[in-house]
């Protein structure tokens, strides 16, 4: 009968080490090719797919996935046909927006998040805590990147992947939806749902 040894405190340290450098590479590379990213948005499904998993990889800075959802939902033939199905962006980019934002998971998991301190983190932190996947749902619907943060809560506080995966994705494909269809059916149709 053999018995697994648990890891020892040095091999846990340096993974953890070897996942925050990952992280920080990762947002560094993205941020420095943000201009050239939509170039991908060429590739149709496949290049939304990877645009999001950029996006969303990086941690708190900027990239442009959400507008480029909208421009490629409102694209549109020399027929005025739609050139993409709204249902089919918000997938390729509502999978693309969940696996990028296992870097935050990352960051969390690793227990070297440099943002532990900040008040908003805190407040995430005890929400996701508290009600764990809905907090994870609700802030990935949510167009702005404090989701990071409930990623690095989810990953600190060791929320299983498949939980962290299925909350991700459920709120990343309501919110890429939303981004898609308004961008085929024009602003006005955003606005009748808050009438």
């Amino acid at each position: 009968m053999s018995t697994t040894k648990p890891p020892t405190h040095w091999k846990l340290t340096a993974a953890r080490i070897g996942v925050l450098l990952a992280v920080i590479a990762i947002s560094v590379f993205v941020y420095s090719i943000r201009d050239q990213v939509e170039t991908l948005q060429k590739y149709g499904y496949p290049g939304l797919f990877g645009i999001n998993v950029l996006g969303s990889a990086t941690i708190v800075l900027p990239a442009p996935a959400l507008a480029i959802v909208f421009a490629t939902g409102a694209l549109r033939n020399s027929a005025g046909v739609l050139v993409f199905n709204p249902f089919w962006i918000g997938v390729a980019a509502g999978l693309g927006a969940t696996i990028g934002e296992f870097s935050g998971y990352g960051a969390g998991f690793s227990g070297q998040a440099v943002v532990e301190k900040t008040r908003l983190y805190l407040r995430l932190h005890e929400l996701t805590e508290r009600y764990g996947v809905i907090t994870i749902i609700i802030l990935a619907i949510q167009p702005l990147p404090i989701f990071d943060l409930a990623g690095v809560a989810a990953g600190t506080l060791k929320m299983s992947i498949p939980k962290f995966f299925l909350a991700t994705l459920i709120g990343k494909l309501i919110k890429m939806w939303i981004v898609a269809y308004a961008g085929a059916n024009g602003v006005e149709w955003v606005a009748q749902f808050f009438k």
